[in-house]
């Protein structure tokens, strides 16, 4: 059986240009900017499960994809679905039990000058 070479070719060609086109997409420019690690619990990724990382829109807009990458972030699939739910909440006006609860008045560094030694007890 001979192998037909123009076949063969235009169909590395063909695979060539799809890659070309695919790395032209946000996901692909911003799997090459950005460490591949999610941006909300730093969960590692490499090219075993690099699947479940996705691109998240900063500002919700995913026509907005600015060549620095500036509105995107790395984001696990849980930790994006996570984003999503939260902004889902705040547009149904809903805002969950935390903001019930008011903010928070605990000062964790509140007693730290008392811990510091003056300069002068070196």
């Amino acid at each position: 059986m001979a192998i037909d070479h123009k076949r063969l070719d235009k169909v590395v060609l063909d695979a060539r240009k799809a890659r070309e086109t695919r790395e032209q997409g946000y996901r692909e420019r911003a799997l090459k900017i950005y460490p591949w690690v999610c941006g909300r619990c730093a969960r590692s990724f490499d090219y075993t499960n690099v699947s479940q990382l996705t691109v998240h829109h900063r500002n919700h807009n995913h026509d907005d994809n600015p060549p620095d990458g500036s509105n995107w972030e790395l984001l696990c699939l849980y930790c994006h679905d996570n984003e999503h739910q939260k902004r889902n909440e705040v547009d149904q006006g809903n805002t969950g039990t935390n903001a019930q609860l008011g903010h928070a008045t605990h000062n964790p560094f509140a007693a730290l000058k008392s811990l510091l030694k003056p300069e002068g007890d070196k």
